[in-house]
């Protein structure tokens, strides 16, 4: 877990910049070990199975996150410890998952974002099957491929450009 003291904090960025943000509906939980995370929008659009976001977080994340339309399932988990661990190895800011997670008393302890729908035991099928890098619509939102995506446990946020640079 991050001992770091979040970069931003989400009503405030909401308070100084709310002629571009969009509010997403409150469905998403915070799991993970870094409380607050942001950065640029990287998508996977999956159902029930999570190939395509094993394979994207093996790559460099440079600060990136990956957001995952999992459709809403609850029936399965999109992301688990091994995931979470290879996204933070390789740089990625975090996950906000519309889907479950898994293994969350161990996601906790790892130093990356994690926001999703729920939580589920059972693993996803893996038979490489999704989308990759393209608009994705959920939670009253547009989450746009190179916008930005801002977490917190107040909720989640995107906007047309970065607020912290």
């Amino acid at each position: 877990m991050s001992d770091a003291a979040p970069a931003f904090v989400l009503p405030d960025l909401c308070d100084e910049h709310a002629d571009i943000v969009r509010v997403a509906e409150p469905l998403f939980s915070s799991f993970g070990g870094r409380p607050a995370f942001g950065g640029p929008i990287r998508t996977i659009k999956c159902f029930e199975d999570n190939s395509l976001v094993a394979e994207r977080v093996r790559e460099p994340g440079e600060g990136a996150v990956l957001v995952v339309d999992g459709g809403g399932s609850t029936r399965c988990a999109l992301v688990g410890d091994n995931v979470a661990r290879l996204a933070g190895e390789n740089g990625w800011a975090g996950l906000l998952v519309y889907g479950c997670v898994r293994d969350v008393d161990e996601l906790a302890r790892i130093d990356v974002g994690v926001q999703a729908v729920g939580s589920h035991p059972l693993r996803s099928i893996k038979r490489g099957v999704g989308l990759r890098d393209v608009v994705v619509d959920f939670a009253g939102l547009r989450f746009v491929p190179d916008q930005f995506v801002y977490c917190d446990r107040n909720g989640v946020v995107v906007a047309p450009i970065d607020l912290l640079g």
